[in-house]
């Protein structure tokens, strides 16, 4: 193994690892955010997201989990990428009630499939577009869901989850474009397939 892969693999293990840490934190402090921070509606807490509307408390944080696992499935292949989202589930039925846990749970493990499905074929023709795309599919299907469960009302919260997450996608997606000049991050790791 010549030294540059040596070191490119060093890079990997690292930057995943802390890719794996940064996913399952946001995916709990998301849940704990919605019992805590902000004000109080029927089922969460919100905050302002712009344009006047609310969203629930944890929405930048749990939008930075799509990122988060982009990233990591990047630099680590799509196994650790499906191992985080297990991860993940588990972490969000710790952090929060058990009605939260079990509509955060079963929305994390959708939106991600979502997210996965649509990241995985697009990330190795265009990184940047990869994020945003699956980020904002996983984005719809995880509010929709997630409001539903969480017995939240679409009313009061739907536009302010798309916005407040699609900021976050957004700037995943510029983040994205500059990691690409990154040797790491130039190519995708191993798919499932080769894995």
């Amino acid at each position: 193994m010549a030294l540059e892969e040596i070191d490119r693999s060093k890079s990997q293990l690292v930057i995943g690892a802390i890719a794996f840490l940064i996913y399952v934190f946001v995916i709990g402090g998301s849940n704990w955010m919605i019992g805590h921070v902000g004000k109080a509606i029927p089922g969460a807490h919100v905050l302002p997201v712009g344009f006047g509307l609310m969203a629930p408390s944890g929405v930048y944080l749990a939008g930075a989990a799509f990122v988060a696992r982009d990233v990591l499935q990047r630099v680590t292949g799509t196994k650790v990428g499906i191992l985080a989202i297990i991860v993940g589930a588990l972490v969000s039925a710790l952090v929060s009630s058990a009605h939260l846990a079990f509509a955060s749970g079963a929305t994390f493990l959708l939106s991600e499939s979502c997210d996965f499905l649509i990241y995985t074929p697009l990330q190795s023709k265009n990184f940047p577009f990869a994020v945003l795309a699956s980020g904002i599919v996983a984005d719809v299907v995880d509010s929709v869901v997630f409001l539903t469960l969480a017995g939240i009302p679409l009313s009061l919260a739907l536009g302010g989850q798309l916005l407040g997450k699609f900021w976050v996608m957004l700037s995943g997606a510029l983040i994205a474009g500059w990691l690409r000049r990154f040797r790491v991050f130039s190519i995708p790791a191993r798919t499932l397939r080769g894995a």
